[in-house]
């Protein structure tokens, strides 16, 4: 296929977290709040005045600092970002919006924040004095009170500290907005993401993972206007003549911000057609609706926590539904099989991997392959066999069953 004509620009906006986008957003007198977390809402961060940057460590290697503040057994993300954090990579950033979610994630924000107290010295890892970390307590489950909850939570410690810290407009009008903004984005990415619904998909995984996470670490008034011309170029782009992979997979599983883990799958023959996994776009790109009459903190709160499949909701129905989810979403992108992929050390994924592995297969015939990484694919040849040989097993399958 001929190449996307902001791709490498894409590409590049990712090898930093304080991208060109970024600085410019900083030039423009904007503040950089940054996250970790699908429950912390982007769009609550995206208000006038401020933009939201999801924190990824990109080219990070090996966190060897960050582990002794942080353990050998804490997940190699979690770890990567201090390193990165004790590197100044984050200097940018004017505040920390913290969730009580990922308990490896926790451990890193609460490195970040200057506690003033005579028994911890202070560590000042983010150099700026504008500088804090706000902590947002978020439910384990999906109910009115929950919803109530998170919303008195997210008025408190987002809303009321961005207000308090920078004076920024935290009004409905202004809320309302920035959800727009925010929906644009979302329709954009719906978009874009169609043409992987094709028999023969006119974009790749990679191409895709790229442009989701740049919409995720970049301010999103400056994306924009990329993602128009994107969603346009590919209403004419042609696919290849013949199809360049040999099936068909959905994606899924912990936090994969590293679009080179979806190249390695795909060299492997197998097309990544949707992305089920934390910061893939199959969440995080959904309308947010606010009806009218209804308070929209209430409203985005409700739509964080309905619309997640993290592994924290551990009712049975929640855990039942989350299978069923991927399921139906290799059904609508007519996937062969899934892949699920955890990192090493993730409390929530390690089980939610296995039961997926097991009741998927299971439960809705779909070929599964079950594997556990490090945050960085050191171990590319390994991963790239066991790819190898899930691809033969799903044109083993097909030629069974006559296809």
């Amino acid at each position: 296929m001929k190449d996307l004509k902001h791709l490498i620009y894409f590409e590049n906006l990712l090898q930093e977290a304080n991208n060109d986008l970024v600085k410019q957003a900083k030039a423009d007198g904007k503040r950089a709040i940054g996250y970790t977390c699908y429950f912390m809402p982007e769009v609550l961060l995206d208000l006038p005045g401020c933009f939201s940057v999801r924190l990824r460590a990109p080219r990070c290697t090996s966190p060897d600092i960050a582990t002794y503040y942080m353990s050998s057994r804490v997940c190699h993300y979690a770890r990567s970002l201090m390193e990165r954090a004790l590197e100044g990579g984050f200097n940018f950033l004017d505040a920390q919006m913290a969730t009580e979610t990922c308990t490896a994630t926790c451990r890193f924000q609460e490195h970040l924040e200057q506690k003033h107290l005579d028994s911890v010295q202070d560590m000042r890892i983010i150099d700026n004095d504008d500088f804090f970390c706000s902590f947002t307590d978020v439910p384990f489950k999906n109910n009115q009170i929950s919803y109530e909850h998170f919303a008195e939570q997210l008025r408190v410690h987002v809303l009321g500290e961005l207000h308090n810290h920078f004076g920024i407009d935290v009004s409905d009008d202004a809320i309302r907005a920035a959800v727009e903004q925010q929906n644009e984005v979302s329709r954009l990415m719906q978009e874009i993401g169609s043409y992987r619904k094709l028999d023969n998909p006119t974009i790749t995984g990679y191409e895709y993972h790229v442009i989701q996470l740049c919409t995720l670490a970049c301010p999103k008034y400056l994306i924009l206007p990329y993602l128009r011309e994107t969603a346009e170029e590919l209403k004419t782009r042609e696919p290849d003549l013949k199809k360049e992979f040999r099936c068909k997979v959905v994606l899924a599983g912990s936090e994969n911000d590293d679009p080179d883990f979806t190249k390695l799958v795909e060299s492997c023959g197998a097309r990544v057609v949707c992305d089920r996994y934390c910061y893939g776009s199959v969440e995080s790109r959904q309308i947010i609706e606010l009806p009218e009459g209804v308070d929209p903190v209430f409203a985005i709160a409700k739509h964080y926590l309905s619309t997640s499949n993290c592994p924290r909701f551990m009712p049975q129905d929640e855990m039942r539904a989350r299978k069923k989810r991927i399921a139906d979403l290799a059904k609508e992108y007519h996937a062969d099989g899934v892949i699920i992929a955890s990192n090493k050390f993730c409390e929530y994924w390690s089980y939610e991997r296995v039961i997926d592995t097991v009741i998927l297969n299971r439960d809705f015939g779909l070929p599964v392959c079950s594997i556990e990484k490090e945050y960085i694919n050191s171990a590319s040849g390994q991963l790239r066999t066991r790819f190898q040989a899930f691809v033969e097993s799903v044109e083993i399958k097909h030629i069974q069953e006559g296809k």
